[in-house]
């Protein structure tokens, strides 16, 4: 971007925050959602992001980074990716409590074609952007055409409610999946809520997170709780999701407990509908 039409830009910018309140959330996004769900990213996964994102001659692409305790090294590597991919520019911008304020790196924000958010902590990554003018640019930019795209933290954050990790009843020492199918067991806070009725896991089969869905599942019954393994990616576009990678995906959905008494403190449901997706498969999103 020249300086001049970064410049141009801080006066749309201004305004745009003004209005992205009134008319973001009554408009179908025209960006997409690049979600991977942590692990190894085979660069035939990095060329597919790119493609989505469908770049045009003077777009750019940047990394948000603050998920991580290393964000220097977290750019380091999804940089040397891109380069082999793309020769877009790859910008740094690492929020943090002071510079989210800061008009000239939210203005490259909001036009960024291409998002990323690494692994890390989802938590440590929303303290820095829950009600601020970062979280506005990143829904600015997918209402308009860009790709969000994110691995592991940045898979979790996708949701309006995001899974935390913690569980609430009983041991809450951290563990990668939960140790038992308990009501009321999982902890959730406020995510970026670019998917408003799904929620996200990553590192899904790998780390055996079933219980884990599953207790989110009874708490939110009517959203679509999908689990994403290591080295895959949900590509969301509108009300389409796509498949791309070398594992599966696996959504939990239309819990039903009608007629169920007895034991208020286990879960249980008499039926649950249970979908394995690789590859290339597509399916209506919520």
């Amino acid at each position: 971007m020249t300086l001049k039409k970064a410049f141009s830009f801080l006066a749309f910018f201004s305004i745009s925050i003004i209005s992205f309140d009134g008319y973001s959330q009554k408009q179908s996004p025209k960006g997409s959602l690049f979600i991977i769900g942590g692990g190894i990213r085979s660069q035939k996964l990095i060329n597919k992001m790119i493609e989505t994102a469908n770049f045009l001659p003077n777009d750019y692409i940047v990394v948000l980074p603050m998920a991580t305790q290393e964000p220097d090294t977290a750019f380091k590597y999804i940089d040397l990716q891109f380069k082999a991919a793309t020769d877009k520019k790859v910008i740094n911008l690492d929020f943090d409590s002071i510079s989210v304020n800061d008009s000239q790196k939210l203005s490259l924000l909001y036009s960024a074609k291409l998002i990323y958010i690494p692994g890390g902590d989802q938590n440590r990554f929303m303290n820095v952007v829950l009600n601020t003018k970062v979280y506005d640019a990143i829904h600015f930019a997918y209402q308009n055409g860009s790709t969000i795209a994110g691995t592991s933290a940045g898979a979790a954050v996708m949701s309006k409610y995001m899974i935390t990790g913690k569980q609430l009843q009983g041991d809450t020492t951290y563990k990668e999946t939960f140790n038992k199918l308990w009501k009321n067991n999982t902890e959730f806070q406020e995510g970026l809520g670019l998917l408003d009725s799904v929620i996200i896991d990553q590192h899904f089969i790998k780390r055996s997170r079933y219980n884990r869905l599953i207790s989110a599942l009874e708490a939110k019954p009517n959203f679509d709780c999908i689990g994403i393994d290591e080295s895959t990616a949900l590509i969301v576009h509108q009300n389409t999701a796509s498949i791309s990678g070398e594992s599966q995906v696996i959504k939990f959905s239309n819990m039903e407990t009608d007629g169920l008494t007895g034991d208020e403190k286990l879960i249980k449901f008499k039926d649950v509908k249970m979908s394995i997706y690789t590859n290339g498969d597509k399916f209506v999103i919520k």
